[in-house]
């Protein structure tokens, strides 16, 4: 099975038009992953290309187009290209000697900006003759560069050591995401209940995530249906470590559930392994606050189309219209699209962004601080509306501990 695009570092490519981007992703990866072409904007939207960059592990290489791009179309693509910003764990600054200027530090001061680890690529070396002073500033500024002729294959080794030098801590060291709330040698019981949203013959991506770090960690995995968690209780010499179920079943599992035993979501797991568990716990409060016809935005990382009672164009907005007494102006996007002015929102709930890399989801998380936005997730806002938060919470020493001084 493949490595999903959240557990994949991203790589980010940016530059100017024609400067071989997408000739040095096709080197590196020994294939024709994106046109390459003399013509200028070739590239129009983000390719991606998933690959495994050994010993590094699984990465997934972003080719934008170039962000000199001009006229209406050239705009939407430039757009296109700084949206990556946002989902770019490493980044990969292609120009040239002859070239480089303030497109190019345009982009190093975003990259900086964001604390994004950032390498410069001066490609066409070939054509090229060093220029000293920008090599200079280069190692003043303590940035790292290599210079490479992607059509003679000349430099690219060096380059793809240069990638792994600079690859962030915090992707090498990922944290667990459930394992170290259950511990070796003890059992999860992980309860999945198969509806009409449930994928025909396999499992949504959190649970199987789930599942793979209990057992890499040495962890039992108990997986069983709603209606069978009570006998999955009685066959146990040994009570389990933690009981996680899927948000739609938080009332039912609650109930079955011996309340010495901690039980939370996968989606409250996901606030935490993928974003900011804390921030997103001092959000959820904020459902106390909403009144009729306040906006709240519903955001949802995957694209797929709704069928039946959708989690988050149905129940949610069903359970918060009974919570609050009174309808809500809810808006709903999915993907990568977001609002650029989020400010009239009084609150932004979101999935659990499993199909995407951390990065990315505290992006939004930030966006939302700095606008003074409250921000909660799909799992926390379940939990709240059926009146159960401090359960789900219980497994979160710390986070429960700031939900109960903002509640006084």
């Amino acid at each position: 099975m493949k490595a999903s695009k959240s557990f994949r570092l991203h790589i980010g490519i940016f530059g100017r038009r024609n400067t071989g981007k997408s000739s040095i992703l096709n080197a590196l990866t020994n294939q024709d992953v994106s046109i390459v072409s003399e013509i200028a904007g070739t590239t129009t939207d983000p390719v991606e290309k998933p690959m495994e960059l050994l010993p590094l592990g699984p990465v997934l290489f972003i080719d934008t187009a170039g962000i000199d791009d001009v006229g209406n179309l050239g705009e939407k693509r430039v757009a296109k290209t700084m949206d990556v910003f946002n989902r770019t764990d490493l980044g990969v600054v292609v120009s040239n000697y002859n070239d480089w200027g303030s497109f190019e530090l345009t982009i190093i001061n975003e990259l900086k900006d964001r604390a994004i680890p950032f390498i410069v690529v001066f490609n066409k070396a070939d054509l090229y003759e060093e220029n000293s002073i920008i090599t200079r500033n280069l190692k003043t500024d303590n940035i790292n560069f290599v210079k490479t002729s992607a059509l003679k294959n000349d430099g690219i080794d060096k380059f793809r050591e240069l990638l792994l030098q600079s690859a962030p801590p915090d992707f090498i060291e990922r944290p667990a995401i459930l394992s170290d709330l259950v511990g070796p040698g003890e059992a999860a019981i992980l309860v999945v209940p198969i509806d009409k949203e449930a994928p025909k013959g396999r499992l949504i991506l959190p649970q199987v995530q789930s599942i793979r770090d209990l057992l890499d960690n040495d962890s039992f995995a108990i997986v069983v249906k709603e209606r069978e968690l009570r006998e999955a209780f009685s066959r146990f010499n040994k009570p389990p470590k933690l009981v996680v179920t899927d948000s739609q079943a938080f009332l039912k599992v609650a109930a079955d559930t011996p309340p010495e035993i901690p039980m939370t979501s996968f989606s409250i797991l996901f606030a935490r392994f993928q974003g900011d568990l804390n921030e997103m716990v001092l959000g959820a409060t904020a459902i106390d606050k909403l009144k009729t016809g306040d906006k709240v935005l519903i955001a949802e990382a995957c694209s797929h189309h709704p069928i039946g009672e959708d989690i988050g164009t149905v129940k949610i907005p069903r359970w918060l219209t009974q919570y609050v007494g009174g309808k809500l102006q809810i808006d709903n996007m999915r993907g990568h699209d977001f609002p650029e002015n989020i400010s009239d929102y009084k609150l932004i709930i979101h999935c659990g962004a499993c199909m995407w890399n951390r990065r990315e989801m505290l992006n939004r998380i930030l966006k939302a601080k700095q606008a003074g936005v409250p921000i909660t997730n799909y799992g926390l806002t379940i939990a709240y509306s059926l009146g159960i938060f401090e359960r789900a919470l219980q497994p979160f020493p710390a986070a429960l501990e700031i939900y109960r001084k903002v509640i006084g």
